[in-house]
């Protein structure tokens, strides 16, 4: 990938994975965890910060991860969902590089993000100058996506187990998306993980 200045990487991985029972974070996909999976995937951004959101089993997790050239920053309210981990992975990020041109923000269980994935929404934003790009799974949209500073306020204002889509409901919000097949493959359950595994078989 091309250089990048000015951008951090949010990778939030901070749920308790309740209805798993387990951290879905260390599930295995192709010898690797789906968390470590994205952040080697991420491996040839250059930017200004890159940083792991954790909150739930953060000791284990930290455990058996390689974070490479992440920080492993700890969000004590990730109770109260997403919001807040977007919200404290951006303020820490700031206080790293207060001159952030964007923010690149993914999640930990997306089995199926890859580099080019993340090089065509970093293409897009650049070029087309948005508000935002994000991942078009086809019937939806979602992460990866990419936010640029003018978007940095609102980001810091969510609240609860709200995402960054809602910023789509800004008045003359512009953004752009990429199309990402299989963007929206959940793991919540027992049967999402033998999903998983079977389609690793194929693969």
């Amino acid at each position: 990938m091309k250089s990048r200045a000015k951008i951090a990487i949010l990778i939030l991985a901070a749920g308790s994975s309740s209805r798993l029972g387990h951290a879905k974070q260390l599930i295995e996909f192709k010898n690797k965890s789906l968390l470590q999976h994205t952040i080697d995937v991420c491996r040839l951004i250059d930017c200004e910060t890159k940083m792991i959101v954790l909150g739930a089993r953060s000791s284990k997790i930290k455990s058996k991860i390689s974070k490479k050239d992440f920080d492993l920053v700890i969000n004590k309210d990730w109770e109260e969902g997403m919001g807040s981990s977007i919200r404290y992975g951006l303020k820490k990020a700031l206080e790293r590089a207060p001159d952030l041109d964007h923010v690149l923000i993914l999640l930990s269980d997306q089995p199926f993000i890859n580099e080019e994935l993340l090089d065509d929404l970093i293409n897009m934003q650049f070029s087309s100058d948005s508000d935002a790009t994000f991942s078009d799974y086809g019937s939806s949209i979602g992460v990866p996506a990419i936010f640029s500073a003018r978007t940095f306020e609102h980001l810091l204002q969510l609240q609860g187990d709200q995402g960054a889509k809602k910023l789509m409901h800004i008045k003359d919000f512009n953004f752009k998306t990429i199309l990402f097949v299989k963007g929206d493959f959940d793991i919540d359950n027992a049967k999402d993980v033998q999903l998983l595994q079977q389609l690793e078989k194929k693969s």
